[in-house]
């Protein structure tokens, strides 16, 4: 057994000042220190707080390629955007560069205290077997959890995005999870909607919804209906769906997202980085619908998403106190909800019986912490500079002093070929 000791403990829900966490791949037990009878390995967290490791549930990995690329841009639209930057980089993407993205992606990940992750997959050189290539990286390589899709779209081949997805669906297991990705409304005709709603059957789908308003206007110029309507006329709207974005729905598309059971994926920091507005958390909350928070592949670390969330609400909704550190917390602990019943165990807490998924970030408190205020020092001291010493996933450290055990030199050398490569294949002197 492996114990983290000295520690203060915070999972979101409840708090000890000075505690052990007991462990192999599962906790064992969590107490305060006076009740600590030792283990064969002992790491001292004088100094630490520990908390549940953390979940990114929306992103794009291969972004990490995007880093530092210069191409000609001048959008006058969110599609302009997508045609002169991320639909040119996704179409140069094969094999070796999906994979040897997501080990970075996934080396900055866990440096965040990410230890789990829900990916949307574009890769229009290699569509077969692409999904495996990420969770070989992510999943097997680092030991981190993934959800993986590929963002079915006309802009593909659709035999080959429904084959990947349905391929990919059959080959998990405890470490890995499957959803249907579909890109977004205005990227499937009437024809590929029907095509995926003959072979989705229980799957939840992954798609973009109304991040911006050209989603919207495509949708009611060229089929009369809302997004959220189009997509339930064919039964697309599955229990457990993730719906990313939603920054322009209305109240009858929230109604009937709330009625089917999705879960809403908001993404503050890339909304506002791509102007095109933010979420009305107000309308969701009315209609009980879970959100959850992701990056959209800008960067890695899911504490900024967490603060952006807080701070663009607040601003959104013109007032410091609608939107409150309870209704951030709720967004995480619905991404663990949804990553444990996706992957069918217990994550999200530091308690008995739970995984091992764990940050340790070194805290010293200026003022009192206990149970009734630790949130307040997570959002306002911890997160603000959050930089974890410890990772463990599993109960196997992956972050140790800071450094990662896997040989980040190797993977960054590699990441450098593969991605010359592809700006290369993309016309960048």
């Amino acid at each position: 057994m492996k114990a983290l000791v000295n520690a203060r403990i915070y999972d979101f829900e409840g708090y000890i000042e000075r505690g052990f966490v007991l462990f192999e791949r599962e906790i064992a037990e969590v107490g305060s220190m006076e009740g600590f009878k030792g283990a064969e390995e002992v790491i001292d967290c004088k100094g630490a707080l520990v908390i549940p490791g953390l979940i990114n549930c929306h992103t794009h990995i291969y972004s990490a390629f995007a880093r530092g690329m210069k191409l000609p841009f001048n959008p006058k639209s969110f599609k302009g955007i997508l045609e002169q930057l991320w639909w040119k980089l996704d179409r140069q993407l094969d094999r070796d560069a999906i994979y040897s993205s997501a080990v970075v992606y996934g080396i900055d990940s866990i440096r965040s205290g990410v230890t789990s992750i829900i990916d949307h997959h574009a890769s229009g050189l290699c569509i077969e077997d692409s999904l495996s290539a990420l969770s070989e990286a992510v999943s097997d390589r680092l030991g981190m959890r993934g959800i993986y899709c590929f963002e079915t779209s006309d802009r593909f081949l659709m035999k080959d995005c429904l084959k990947e997805n349905l391929r990919f669906a059959q080959s998990i297991c405890e470490t890995k999870g499957s959803m249907f990705g579909m890109h977004a409304s205005m990227t499937l005709s009437d024809e590929s909607l029907e095509r995926i709603s003959w072979i989705l059957g229980n799957m939840p789908i992954h798609i973009h919804v109304a991040e911006s308003m050209d989603d919207v206007h495509d949708c009611y110029s060229k089929y009369g209906k809302s997004i959220i309507e189009r997509l339930d006329s064919f039964g697309l709207l599955n229990k457990g769906s993730i719906l990313a974005h939603c920054v322009h729905i209305n109240e009858e598309e929230a109604a009937l997202i709330a009625e089917r059971g999705c879960y809403v994926a908001l993404n503050p920091t890339s909304n506002m980085n791509n102007a095109v507005g933010l979420p009305d958390y107000e309308l969701l909350k009315k209609y009980g619908i879970k959100c959850i928070i992701g990056s959209d592949g800008l960067g890695a670390n899911i504490t900024r998403d967490y603060l952006n969330i807080l701070f663009a609400m607040k601003n959104r909704m013109g007032s410091p106190i609608k939107f409150s550190n309870e209704d951030l917390l709720q967004m995480i602990r619905n991404g663990y909800e949804y990553m444990s019943s996706s992957l069918n165990l217990k994550l999200g807490r530091i308690e008995k019986g739970y995984k091992a998924d764990f940050a340790v970030v070194p805290y010293d408190p200026p003022t009192p912490m206990d149970k009734d205020n630790a949130l307040g020092h997570l959002i306002f001291g911890v997160f603000d500079s959050f930089k974890p010493s410890q990772v463990w996933i599993s109960g196997i450290k992956r972050l140790s002093d800071y450094k990662l055990t896997e040989d980040t030199e190797e993977a960054y050398a590699k990441a450098g070929v593969e991605a010359a490569k592809v700006w290369k294949r993309l016309d960048i002197k």
